[in-house]
């Protein structure tokens, strides 16, 4: 009977031990400054949502492109994300207008949950100014976060912005 409860918590022990190597590998990011998400991303547009398609490990979005604020001469039609929360993927609404910051990958663009994709309502005034005049020359600096002034700027390239 012992050897038969070992066993048991044996096995228990292992899949628990599994199960929280699942969890640790969650996607872990510090939100991005607008800008700093403009300037790293290759793709940067506002769009609505007006599908959705579960793939193998990824969603597929079908999307209504409204505007190109930086990017390839074409249209997007979908946007690709993974599966889970957990492996940064995103999760979009149907019909909502979204602001989307994404990388281009084998033709396809590609948004997670470390990039700026905001629902277009909660974009601000002076942000969306941003995107169509002031973020893009502003990609030679490196935004920096401060928690409290005096912000101590260690590099050349860094920008303090306080509208975080």
């Amino acid at each position: 009977m012992t050897r038969y409860v070992s066993s048991c918590f044996i096995t228990l022990l292992v899949l628990f031990l599994w199960r929280v190597e699942d969890i640790a590998e969650a996607c872990k990011c510090s939100p991005p400054h607008p800008q700093q998400a403009f300037c790293d991303a290759d793709i940067v547009i506002r769009a609505k949502v007006v599908g959705k398609k579960a793939l193998s490990n990824e969603i597929k979005y079908d999307i209504q492109q409204i505007k190109m604020f930086k990017g390839p001469d074409r249209v997007i039609h979908a946007i690709f994300t993974a599966s889970s929360p957990a492996a940064c993927g995103v999760t979009l609404e149907i019909n909502k207008e979204y602001l989307f910051t994404g990388k281009l990958e084998t033709g396809r663009m590609h948004v997670t949950l470390c990039g700026y994709n905001p629902p277009w309502e909660d974009v601000s005034a002076a942000q969306k100014n941003g995107l169509t005049r002031l973020y893009k020359s502003g990609c030679d600096c490196k935004i920096i976060h401060c928690n409290s002034l005096p912000c101590p700027i260690s590099t050349t390239d860094a920008c303090l912005w306080m509208d975080w």
